[in-house]
C-alpha cells in the first residue's frame, strides 16, 4: 500500500458536523472538504455506516475520504441513529427510519454551499446495502453508487442464512453489533448528555438475534431492503465488488445481470475487505478505480467506464489447502457480457464414488446412504472471512471422512470453471427435516484437497425459501443444489471431488435431529460452467497498484491476537472449535481515546448428541480517556432442543470498576423448519 500525502486539492477536516432529522434528531459526521470548495461547489460523497466514526472506523475512514476529497470531492462519514456519537437508538438493521434518515441527508448535503447536487454513496457490507437500498428509493441527489461486499436479497445471500439453513455467522454477527450498540458516545462530542444516551442505548437496543431467529424463512421481514424485490428501482450507475472469500461475492453477478442502469462487477480473491486492502492479495488501485466512477458520473468527465467488461474476476489457481493465504495466484479475466456465451455448461452425472466426466450413465441404479457425525464442519471456516485470522476451509480430508464423496479421474486437460457450480440430487430422507451440505474441491495428485466452493440447502426449502414444507420420510425428491460463485483454475492431473454431508456444524446450525439421506446416483449430477481460457485475457488492462491517503496516527498499548482452535475432548466426547478476535489496546493520537476490543466465539458438541449444540459469544469493550472510563461485557448463548432454539444473554456496563447497568434476556424462539 502506498500512502499518498500530495494531492490536487488541498483539505480541511470538519468535525463534528451536525446533520439534524426530521424528528429533530442529530447525526454526528465528519467533513473533509477541498479548499475553495464554497466558491466553486463540488460533488460529494457519502458513506453512512454504524461503526463508529470516532474509534471504530476512524483509521480506514481517514485513508479513504482524504484521498477522495484530495481530489475534489466533500466526502462525509455519517454514523447512523443510535450509533457513534449520533442521537437516537439503533433498533435493527436496514430499517424505514434508517432510509428515511438517509435521504434527509442527501437532501441536506446537496443543499450545502459547498456541494453542486450531486452525491455519490460508498460503502461496504453494510454500507454497499444501504447504497443499494438509497438508489432504489430513487432520490434526486444520488448520483452513483460503489457498493462493495454486499447483496441485493437479504435472505439468500446474507449472513444469517444460507440455502435455508441457519448460518453460525448469524450469532457470530448478532453479537459484534450488541457489543457495538453497548458503547456511549464520546462526551468531548455530546458533551454531558453522554450518560443519558448511553443508557437510552443500553436499555432500547435490543437484542437482534432474537428477531433474526424469528424470521427462519423469506417473508416481509427479509424483502425489505432487498433490492431483488424490484431491480428495475435502482437506475443509477452501481460499481458492484467483492472477493471469492467474502460471504456476498454471488449478489455482484446478479446485480450486474438484473440492474436496468449501468452496473459494472469486480470479483477479486479478496475476503470481506475494501479491494485496495484485499486479503488474500493481490490488492488493487480501487480507490483510483472508485474516481474513474465518480468523475464520471458525478463530475461528467469521460473516463470511460462505460467501456469496461460487464464483469472482471481472479481466476484463481490451483493453491495447497490451508486457513489464510496471504496471496492467491491466479489472474485477472473479463467478460464483455453478464450472462456469458462464452460459459459452456457440462453435465457429470454421479456414479458411486465418481465423477463420471466422459457423460456414460449406468443402467442400473445405485443407491448411497449418508449420516455425517456431527462435527463434519468444525475445519469449514467462516461463511464470510475477514481475514483477521485462520478462518478459511482447512484440508477438506478432515471433513470427507464423514462425507458420501464423488471424484473424477485424474484430468488429462486444465479445466477452468466461471460461475456457480450446481449439483443436482435425487434423493430421500428418513426425517421430515435434513440439510445437505456440498462442497467441490480440487484434489492434487498428493491427496491434499482444497475447498473451491460449496452450498447449502435445507430439503424443506427445496421448492422455495418463502413457505417451505417438511419431507415425508422415504419419497424421493429431485432438488437442486447451488453452489457459490468462483472461477477457479483445476490443472491436468488433478482431480475434481464432490462431497455431501448432513451436517457442517458449526457454519451451520444442524437439523433437530440425525437424518440419514439415500442418494440415487441415476437422477444425479454435477453441472459445470465452464469458460475456457482466451488471448484477450492477456491484454486487460493492468489496475493500478493500491494507494490511499495517510490513516490516524495511532499507538499500540497490548498486542493483538487473533486464532481459531479445535479442541477434542475424548473422555468426554466433546468437540469444541474456539475463536478468538482481540485486537489488543491502541491509542488514537488524534484524539487521545483508548480503545480495547475482545471477543472469543466457542461452538461445541458432544458425541452425535443435537440437543448438545451451543454456541457461545463473549465481547469485552472498553474506551479510556484520562479519568472517563467505559467497558461493556455482552455475553450470548445459542442452545437448541428438536423444538426450539433457546436464546441467553447478558449486558453489563462500567464506568471504572463501577457496575452501572446490568440485564438478562432469556428467549425461546420455535424451530420452524430449520
Amino acid at each position: 500500500m502506498h500512502v499518498v500525502t500530495d494531492f490536487p486539492h488541498r483539505v480541511e477536516c470538519h468535525d463534528p458536523v451536525w446533520i439534524p432529522m426530521d424528528d429533530g434528531v442529530e447525526l454526528c459526521a465528519r467533513l473533509w472538504l477541498p479548499e475553495g470548495a464554497a466558491e466553486a461547489p463540488i460533488p460529494a460523497i457519502l458513506e453512512y455506516i454504524p461503526y463508529r466514526l470516532r474509534d471504530g472506523s476512524a483509521r480506514r475512514d481517514a485513508m479513504h475520504h482524504r484521498y477522495f476529497a484530495g481530489h475534489g470531492y466533500a466526502c462525509l462519514r455519517v454514523d447512523l441513529r443510535g450509533s457513534g456519537d449520533s442521537g437516537g437508538i439503533l433498533t435493527d438493521e436496514y430499517l424505514e427510519q434508517e432510509l428515511e434518515d438517509g435521504e434527509a441527508i442527501l437532501r441536506w448535503i446537496a443543499a450545502q454551499p459547498w456541494c453542486s447536487g450531486k452525491v455519490g454513496m460508498i460503502g461496504i457490507s453494510w454500507g454497499g446495502f444501504n447504497g443499494l437500498q438509497l438508489a432504489a428509493r430513487r432520490p434526486p441527489e444520488l448520483g452513483a453508487v460503489v457498493s462493495v461486499c454486499s447483496t441485493d436479497d437479504r435472505y439468500t445471500d446474507d449472513v444469517r442464512y444460507m440455502g435455508g439453513c441457519l448460518l453460525g455467522d448469524n450469532l457470530s454477527w448478532a453479537s459484534t453489533m450488541f457489543a457495538y450498540n453497548s458503547l456511549p458516545p464520546d462526551p468531548t462530542i455530546v458533551g454531558d448528555a453522554w450518560r443519558e444516551m448511553w443508557h437510552q442505548r443500553l436499555e432500547g437496543s435490543g437484542l437482534w438475534l432474537a428477531t433474526w431467529l424469528d424470521h427462519p424463512h423469506r417473508d416481509a421481514y427479509w424483502q425489505h431492503g432487498s433490492i431483488c424485490e424490484d431491480f428495475s428501482r435502482v437506475e443509477v450507475p452501481v460499481l458492484a465488488a467483492s472477493g471469492w472469500a467474502d460471504g456476498y461475492s454471488n449478489a455482484v453477478k446478479r446485480l450486474v445481470t438484473n440492474l436496468p442502469g449501468l452496473c459494472k462487477g469486480l470479483i477479486g480473491p479478496w475476503s470481506h475487505k475494501y479491494p485496495h486492502l484485499g486479503e488474500p492479495g493481490p490488492a488493487i488501485g480501487f480507490l483510483q478505480e472508485c474516481l474513474r466512477w465518480w468523475d464520471q458520473w458525478l463530475k461528467g468527465v469521460e473516463r470511460r467506464v462505460d467501456r469496461d467488461p460487464a464483469i472482471r474476476v481472479w481466476m484463481q489457481d490451483s493453491v495447497p489447502p490451508t486457513t489464510h493465504y496471504g496471496h492467491r495466484p491466479g489472474r485477472w479475466v473479463a467478460e464483455p457480457s453478464w450472462p456469458s456465451p462464452a460459459i459452456s455448461h457440462w453435465r457429470i452425472p454421479l456414479a458411486p464414488g465418481r465423477l463420471t466426466l466422459d457423460g456414460k450413465r449406468r443402467r442400473e441404479e445405485s443407491a448411497m446412504t449418508l449420516q455425517s457425525p456431527l462435527t463434519c464442519g468444525l475445519f469449514a471456516g467462516k461463511w464470510c472471512s475477514y481475514a483477521a485470522g485462520p478462518d478459511l476451509a482447512h484440508d477438506q480430508r478432515e471433513e470427507d471422512g464423514g462425507a458420501l464423496s464423488f471424484d473424477t479421474p485424474p484430468l488429462e486437460q486444465t479445466l477452468e470453471i466461471m460461475g456457480a457450480p450446481e449439483l443436482e440430487l435425487e434423493l430421500s430422507a428418513d426425517r421430515p427435516v435434513a440439510m445437505v451440505a456440498v462442497r467441490l474441491s480440487d484434489v492434487a495428485p498428493d491427496d491434499k484437497a482444497t475447498r473451491v466452493t460449496y452450498g447449502l440447502l435445507n430439503l424443506t426449502h427445496r421448492d422455495g425459501h418463502e413457505t417451505p414444507t417438511p419431507l415425508e420420510p422415504g419419497r424421493r425428491y429431485r432438488v437442486r443444489v447451488q453452489l457459490n460463485d468462483v472461477a477457479q483454475v483445476f490443472p491436468r492431473g488433478h482431480r475434481l471431488r464432490i462431497s455431501l454431508s448432513t451436517s457442517y456444524w458449526p457454519l451451520a446450525w444442524p437439523p433437530p435431529e440425525r437424518v440419514r439421506l439415500t442418494v440415487f446416483d441415476k437422477g444425479s449430477a454435477l453441472h459445470l460452467p465452464v469458460r475456457p481460457p482466451r488471448d484477450e485475457d492477456d491484454s486487460l488492462p493492468r489496475f493500478d497498484d493500491p494507494v490511499a491517503a495517510p490513516s490516524i496516527e495511532f499507538t499500540r498499548l497490548e498486542p493483538a491476537h487473533h486464532n481459531w482452535y479445535v479442541h477434542r475432548d475424548l473422555a468426554e466426547d466433546l468437540s469444541t472449535l474456539e475463536v478468538i478476535n482481540d485486537n489488543g489496546r491502541i491509542r488514537l493520537e488524534d484524539s487521545g481515546l483508548e480503545v480495547a476490543t475482545r471477543a472469543v466465539e466457542t461452538y461445541r458438541s458432544r458425541d452425535d448428541e443435537f440437543d448438545s449444540l451451543e454456541g457461545i459469544t463473549h465481547w469485552e469493550r472498553s474506551l479510556k480517556r484520562g479519568d472517563w472510563d467505559v467497558r461493556t461485557v455482552t455475553h450470548t448463548v445459542l442452545t437448541s432442543t428438536a423444538a426450539e432454539f433457546r436464546l441467553h444473554a447478558t449486558l453489563d456496563a462500567y464506568e471504572g470498576e463501577r457496575r452501572v447497568y446490568c440485564r438478562s434476556w432469556n428467549v425461546s424462539i420455535p424451530r420452524r423448519l430449520v
